[in-house]
């Protein structure tokens, strides 16, 4: 017998889900890898069309429920988040985030340690190589986990048709027949109107994951996650950044708080610009080394000509959309929102968002495609919770114990909603909003390691004492997180905690 260990998401979904019953959930390993019997009218119990993390998640929660499951991958085992997305993103900042500690050689001179910085170089192909390396170790961990427990992985990308249980594999042209029926297909780059993606000069996340070459002066359109974490790659390698950003603020979906404290240990102490409530209107890709990149922006509100940027290379880090082009959604009478398909809460495909809309039965989405959140371990959870009701035990993903984090130096952590957010919520809902905070300056091991700016808040219920939500910049916040999100899924409260 061989038992596979896949993902590290694992732990941060289970904080999304309430107690399950554990009688319900006692199988024996055996029945994992021996049960393949399905009603016979059908060719599977559960068909699941994509491949990344939601539907790996839902698919080992099928076996673990002994139903005879397939899995449409399209070719792209992992999905985003292991092939162009979190995994190698990962294994680029963990690299350069090294360059960028023994460079700092005041900071390590604070710990009685020298170095000469001019001395430390790095190997860009040998980063590049070792984010590659780390997706393909992973990609086939997930390949080698659902073909040991029996999934059957299909190679072609499925799509619906009018048939209320069929799949077709677009590899084949078989035709395939479940019971129930999982959409994970995921998401790809939004490239807004007027920018050129060439992958080369003017690339998005996935051009940049490959890291060709290091340019001296790069653009970044947008400042969310992932415009975050390339700005700590690039600058750490020796780039300058000007982020643009169409809203009125940088780091715009963070906690106001956070985000003035990251402005200042992010960008203000690092080689990076920002110019805010500007359009990138037209980018036009250069030659590296010959031709710049031509960037033109315009006022965000009144669309005049504002200024025209010439760098090396920009990256386009202007969020994602669904991946859910010819699906045979059509098929099914599903009207999506710019490509999301609306669902139920307990991931059930409604035929459109109107108030009146009706419930397909048998058909689920989970994952980017639906737009709850967008996240690699929510879409996991989401898929172990359509599992959950394909079975008949009725089960709904508490999204505000999910947590997120961004992987910068420091890094930026939370679960639950932002303080601006819970300040709405508790005026709607009639409850007092609490707040304590603490500053990693009073943490002795934060500051044995330099490392003591940054702050963590802890969001509550006055009345019931129970923690709404949880913000961390600093050392560490990715893991300090977790506590933080058991403490949201399971009520906890602060007296409690103290």
């Amino acid at each position: 017998m061989r038992i596979t260990f896949v993902c590290a998401t694992l732990f941060a979904t289970a904080a999304a889900f309430a107690p399950l019953q554990t009688q319900q959930h006692q199988r024996s390993l055996s029945s994992l890898f021996m049960s393949d019997e399905t009603d016979s009218d059908f060719d599977f119990d559960v068909a699941i069309i994509g491949c990344g993390v939601g539907g790996h998640g839902a698919a080992l929660h099928a076996r673990a429920q002994d139903l005879k499951t397939a899995v449409f991958a399209g070719g792209d085992v992992g999905g985003t988040c292991v092939n162009r997305g979190c995994v190698p993103s990962k294994a680029l900042l963990a690299a350069s985030g090294r360059v960028r500690e023994m460079k700092d050689a005041a900071h390590l001179e604070s710990l009685g340690v020298t170095v000469d910085p001019d001395a430390v170089s790095f190997s860009r192909e040998g980063i590049a190589a070792h984010a590659a390396n780390l997706a393909s170790r992973v990609k086939g961990n997930l390949e080698g986990s659902l073909t040991a427990l029996g999934c059957d992985v299909l190679e072609g990308r499925g799509s619906l048709t009018g048939n209320p249980h069929e799949v077709v594999d677009s590899a084949t042209g078989k035709v395939y027949t479940a019971k129930d029926i999982i959409l994970a297909p995921g998401s790809i780059p939004f490239v807004p109107p007027g920018i050129t993606v060439d992958e080369k000069t003017v690339f998005t996340s996935d051009g940049a994951l490959q890291l060709p070459y290091v340019p001296e002066w790069v653009a970044i359109v947008g400042s969310g996650y992932i415009g975050l974490e390339f700005s700590d790659v690039y600058t750490a390698l020796g780039s300058e950044v000007t982020f643009i950003e169409a809203l009125p603020m940088i780091m715009p979906t963070f906690d106001r708080e956070i985000a003035k404290l990251a402005e200042r240990l992010l960008i203000r102490d690092r080689p990076i610009d920002y110019k805010t409530a500007v359009f990138a209107s037209e980018v036009t890709p250069g030659i590296p080394g010959e031709k710049p990149v031509t960037i033109k922006m315009i006022d965000a509100n009144t669309k005049e000509h504002v200024e025209t940027l010439e760098v090396d290379a920009c990256m386009v880090a202007t969020g994602r959309v669904p991946n859910t082009k010819d699906m045979g959604l059509e098929d099914r009478g599903i009207e999506t929102n710019r490509g999301f398909v609306a669902v139920t809460d307990k991931m059930e495909v409604k035929t459109s968002n109107a108030e009146d809309a009706e419930v397909i039965p048998n058909l689920y989405c989970i994952g980017d495609a639906n737009g709850v959140m967008m996240l690699a371990h929510a879409a996991s959870a989401q898929g172990i919770s359509a599992v959950e009701n394909i079975v008949g035990r009725t089960h709904v993903v508490n999204h505000d114990a999910v947590p997120a984090a961004c992987f910068t130096h420091p890094e930026i952590a939370m679960v639950g909603p932002t303080e601006e957010q819970a300040i709405e919520r508790a005026e709607k809902e009639g409850w007092e909003l609490g707040k304590s905070q603490g500053n990693f300056r009073a943490n002795s091991k934060a500051l044995a390691e330099g490392e003591g700016n940054g702050i963590a808040k802890v969001l509550y219920n006055k009345g019931t004492g129970k923690v709404v939500a949880v913000h961390i910049i600093g050392m560490h916040a990715a893991d300090l997180i977790q506590e933080c999100a058991n403490a949201v899924a399971a009520g906890t409260t602060v007296q409690e905690l103290s």
